[in-house]
């Protein structure tokens, strides 16, 4: 009888610790401590051969805009750029881009609210001034919307 009793007070004792860590955790999620987009930092990624310098995501009362500032490191001019961004249903177009040049890009007509995180992506296609071929290249935007123009 005494093992058993033994048992039963170790498989209790973790029990009531392991259900108290579960309240601790659920409260801290419950009043935002744990909110995914406090943790998740702001990021602005293109697969290689555009360089993402910086980014604002702006909810300003006449201007609601992202505005990407990107560099081109494909080795070689590009032109007839379109970028696209998701929540926004305006294109920002270019004409030419040279290599090593940098350039701001502004898709308009977003839907942004301010102290939100924005999170989309941004489809950029472009022709090679070389080849005429075209190209598409989605790159990924995470960044806190602001109301700074």
């Amino acid at each position: 009888m005494s093992k058993s009793q033994a048992a039963i007070d170790f498989v209790m004792t973790y029990g009531w610790a392991i259900m108290m860590v579960m309240v601790a955790i659920g409260a801290l999620a419950y009043f935002g401590v744990l909110s995914p987009d406090k943790l998740v930092g702001e990021k602005c990624v293109f697969p290689s051969g555009i360089s993402c310098l910086d980014h604002l995501a702006s909810a300003a009362p006449q201007d609601m805009s992202i505005l990407v500032t990107v560099k081109n490191n494909l080795g070689y001019d590009i032109t007839g750029i379109s970028v696209i961004a998701t929540g926004c249903t305006g294109a920002d177009l270019q004409s030419l881009l040279r290599n090593g040049q940098t350039i701001e890009f502004t898709p308009s007509s977003c839907t942004l609210t301010v102290g939100q995180k924005y999170n989309g992506d941004i489809n950029i296609t472009y022709t090679n001034a070389d080849t005429g071929i075209t190209h598409k290249m989605r790159g990924t935007l995470i960044t806190k919307i602001t109301d700074i123009v």
